[in-house]
């Protein structure tokens, strides 16, 4: 499975994503038959261009820098995001490859997963500078992980893993212990973030390993997970790919972001932020798409008002990821507990949206929400890349973090008066 991961992912970022696209272009567009698990196990390179329409053709995720931005291209880029006045953005570490979800331990070891590369990353300071260290390699996709009382956990596809002690342990975590694996093997859409409510469970959310399609019944939902005991229950359904959510911290409510389908155009559908009210909520996947969009072939004669509409529509190919609400003290008090999403930025789409990062006020009901950009600059022109922001986490001095996959770096944004 490692090797077919590793193949889908470069395929992703590099050329064999070009050549494929090539081919496809020259051959007529891109269709798989994947509603056979036998696909799943060995999925072709290029699973993601399985839907190409004659409007999209071509389009394909693009290739980030292989080594991550210099430090100079860094503090280069630093000086073209954009905020509101009072904020500042300046780099909290580089060389943190493919970084994706965050988690500081109780000591202010900030732990960094990754996308693609197997690793996990511990960051500490020493000698009043930030030191990278890996301290897990080999891994299929620990894109997500939590600390809590002392222990790291990792989600890895199919595992959530526990390592004891994490932050004393630093250069010998070992292998650590499965605390939970009932879990689809697929990386396709597999990749997950964690969320920890109140009593230390885990939010965890399960993809489907394609763009569209009636998912196995393992699939397109969120569970709840005790890391104790290894007991789960299903929390909602039919949601495409999650990854980033959190706790609302003024009702305990757990809120999501949700990356709609590809291959419709341009400009539909809409990823959206969604909320979870009561057990067993189904989101619309695959039978509709941002709450009033039915799908042109699985609709199935459903009507988007059998399910629960988003809270807000964030526009589409943003590729909304991690998302947390605001808890400190250090910015202005009329952003508690505001919203703030990381946008990762389209690829589906001729014109890149996204790669920036959201603020969202809402009512704790979810009523009488709305959205305003609170940083951007990561995106030049049509496509053209600086970074795409994919997580966000609070420091201590209630300073926000930014993990960037592509420039392979983490930003600190904090306020000043």
């Amino acid at each position: 499975m490692k090797s077919v991961f590793k193949r889908s992912v470069i395929a992703c970022a590099v050329v064999l994503a070009t050549a494929t696209v090539h081919q496809a272009g020259a051959q007529g567009l891109k269709k798989y038959d994947s509603d056979k698990k036998d696909f799943w196990t060995n999925p072709p390179p290029d699973w993601f261009l399985g839907d190409e329409t004659e409007a999209q053709k071509g389009l394909a995720p693009p290739a980030g820098p292989p080594t991550g931005s210099s430090d100079a291209e860094l503090a280069a880029m630093m000086k073209k995001i954009k905020l509101p006045p009072g904020f500042k953005i300046e780099v909290y570490a580089s060389g943190v490859l493919a970084a994706r979800q965050m988690a500081f331990g109780d000591n202010g070891t900030l732990f960094v997963g990754s996308f693609g590369l197997g690793n996990v990353y511990a960051i500490t300071d020493k000698d009043g500078k930030k030191q990278v260290k890996t301290i897990l390699k080999g891994l299929k996709m620990p894109t997500g992980l939590a600390f809590q009382n002392g222990a790291l956990y990792v989600i890895d596809i199919d595992k959530l893993i526990r390592y004891d002690n994490a932050e004393a342990n630093l250069d010998k975590l070992g292998d650590g212990k499965v605390v939970y694996d009932d879990m689809p093997s697929y990386v396709a859409h597999g990749w997950k973030y964690l969320a920890a409510d109140k009593d230390g469970w885990f939010y965890v959310p399960f993809g489907p390993p394609f763009n569209i399609g009636l998912p196995p019944t393992s699939l397109s939902q969120i569970r709840r997970v005790d890391p104790k005991t290894g007991n789960a229950e299903l929390v909602a359904l039919g949601v495409r790919n999650s990854v980033g959510g959190d706790v609302d911290p003024r009702t305990g409510k757990y809120w999501f972001t949700e990356n709609a389908r590809d291959w419709v155009s341009d400009d539909m559908p809409s990823d959206k932020l969604n909320m979870i009210s009561k057990l067993g909520e189904h989101f619309g996947y695959p039978y509709c798409h941002q709450g009033d969009m039915p799908d042109p072939k699985f609709a199935m004669g459903h009507q988007c008002s059998e399910f629960t509409p988003p809270v807000l529509n964030l526009g589409a190919h943003v590729a909304p990821l991690g998302m947390k609400f605001y808890t400190g003290d250090q910015f202005p008090a009329e952003y508690k507990n505001n919203i703030f999403i990381a946008e990762h930025g389209s690829w589906n789409r001729h014109k890149y949206q996204g790669a920036r990062i959201k603020r969202v006020i809402a009512d704790p009901d979810g009523k009488n929400a709305r959205q305003e950009i609170f940083a951007e600059g990561w995106l030049e022109g049509d496509q053209g890349y600086l970074g795409r922001p994919a997580d966000i986490v609070l420091a201590k001095d209630g300073a926000m973090l930014v993990a960037d996959d592509w420039a392979g770096a983490i930003y600190r944004i904090s306020y000043s008066k």
